[in-house]
């Protein structure tokens, strides 16, 4: 098939002005960590970006100490309308600095230039905004008509969408009157901590934002430590079951937002086009390293060849290579313990008898990358069909009824999202009651937005993050 070709167009690294060397961030500045030193890495190059300062568990005790001061002293009586100003001043900062932080993001992510640029860093300034404009009028949100903050807030964040899971957590606790200690993925660390800086020439008092980098330790003391009133973690379920074990019967609250494996529904009366676009949306966006990632696609037995042929094709456009290049489409893959996870379940799916499709394109020379992969003819007791493979990777199953379509889709531990794809408005609703997921997208896929809320149920956690009822975790 005949393709264009393009010529690079790649963002320039020196914008994200990568230091050589960051520190965890504790009452109101970087401070030499007590942990070892870790090297983040470039998955795009495998080359080290810098070096980062981790913290210990003296340093967890020291934040959450400058935490619970700010919060009693500063930050929790200070007024609504004041708490707005600092949100207010953040954002501004973040959408200013957009080009910076989105470059940043890239090089230490993996993820397409488009995407950090396009989704990320603008949406992150949205919540910041949005939030900003919630501070003085949570009397007014129906929880209740004076509601109070929680308190110190211990957040752990994955490495999928850095920036953006740091504000998730962030934006909402500081609305509400509470301080936060952010552990940041341990691969991605530096949008989390320039964000702390964004914080400090904001002028937020000292105290409010703690920023502690570092491996799986440093999580795991932050969200045992006895003097936090709440925990927000996103990333595995495995973590997350573990988490919960930790907290329970100490009283301290508690918001999961974990693994998915969700399903694109498509009908045979669906705009086949549109969702061919949104099958590759679903499952391609950001390397596939997205919970609500649609990677089982379900598609009615009638229209399943067409469908398959059509999809092919738009798959086999995609352009996979250097994430800082503006025509890039499918990025680097995060990290070697990742991309070997990957590998391990594609490598899955073909000994249990799927059939495997991988996109022509070619892949860098050097790197971590994997190509867009199609398995079809997956069963249900497959690997490839039940496990989350946090990949480019999509299973096609197949449909005859509504009902059996509802049934395949259900047909999970997970309960994040899913998505519907038809022309008759009663189709979408019958079939998005019946659906156990968090959130039900119809003729769209990966729609986020500061005001409506996002979560799930079963396996994918509790908790809402985003519009009023995300405000409800981080009151009393």
């Amino acid at each position: 098939m005949d393709t264009w070709d393009y010529a690079p167009a790649p963002e320039s690294a020196a914008l994200a002005n990568v230091a050589p060397t960051y520190r965890p961030f504790v009452d109101g500045a970087f401070v030499d960590g007590g942990g070892e030193a870790l090297k983040t890495v470039n998955p795009a190059t495998e080359e080290v970006l810098a070096e980062v300062g981790t913290a210990s568990e003296q340093d967890v005790d020291r934040a959450v100490a400058a935490a619970r001061r700010a919060f009693e002293k500063t930050w929790g009586p200070m007024p609504g309308a004041e708490r707005a100003k600092y949100l207010y001043r953040i954002a501004r900062i973040v959408a200013e600095r957009s080009r910076e932080l989105a470059v940043l993001e890239t090089l230490d992510n993996g993820k397409p230039i488009r995407e950090s640029r396009d989704v990320d860093v603008p949406t992150a300034s949205a919540h910041l905004f949005h939030h900003a404009g919630w501070a003085d009028k949570l009397g007014y949100a129906g929880l209740g008509p004076d509601p109070r903050p929680v308190g110190v807030v211990g957040a752990v964040i994955p490495w999928n969408f850095p920036l953006l899971m740091a504000v998730w957590k962030i934006a909402p606790a500081l609305a509400c009157g509470n301080t936060i200690v952010l552990k940041p993925a341990e691969t991605t660390p530096l949008t989390a901590l320039v964000l702390a800086e964004i914080a400090a020439e904001a002028g937020l008092p000292a105290g409010v934002l703690n920023v502690l980098p570092g491996a799986g330790g440093v999580g795991a003391a932050l969200v045992a430590h006895p003097g936090l009133d709440k925990v927000a973690f996103t990333g595995s379920t495995d973590v997350g079951k573990e988490i919960q074990r930790t907290l329970a019967g100490t009283g301290r609250r508690l918001t999961l937002e974990l693994g998915g494996k969700a399903a694109n529904i498509v009908y045979d009366d669906a705009a086949i086009d549109q969702a061919v676009e949104g099958v590759v949306d679903g499952i391609f966006f950001n390397q596939g390293h997205v919970c609500c990632a649609g990677s089982r696609l379900l598609v009615q037995e009638s229209i399943a060849e067409e469908f398959s042929e059509l999809l092919l094709r738009r798959v086999e456009t995609l352009r996979v290579g250097d994430p800082l290049d503006k025509n890039t489409d499918v990025g680097a893959i995060n990290s070697r313990a990742q991309l070997d996870r990957i590998v391990d379940l594609a490598a899955a799916g073909d000994a249990e008898g799927a059939e495997r499709w991988t996109s022509s394109c070619p892949l860098p020379e050097r790197g971590l990358y994997f190509p867009p992969t199609v398995f079809s003819g997956v069963e249900q007791t497959m690997r490839v069909a039940r496990e989350e493979i946090f990949g480019p990777v999509l299973s096609v199953l197949t449909f005859r009824t509504p009902e059996e379509a509802v049934a395949k889709a259900n047909n999970t531990p997970y309960g994040l999202s899913a998505g519907i794809w038809t022309e008759k408005g009663a189709k979408a609703m019958w079939t998005a009651r019946r659906l156990r997921a968090g959130v039900v997208w119809t003729n769209t896929f990966h729609r986020f937005d500061p005001t409506s809320p996002f979560g799930g149920y079963r396996e994918s956690g509790f908790g809402r993050e985003g519009g009023r009822a995300g405000l409800e975790a981080y009151l009393s």
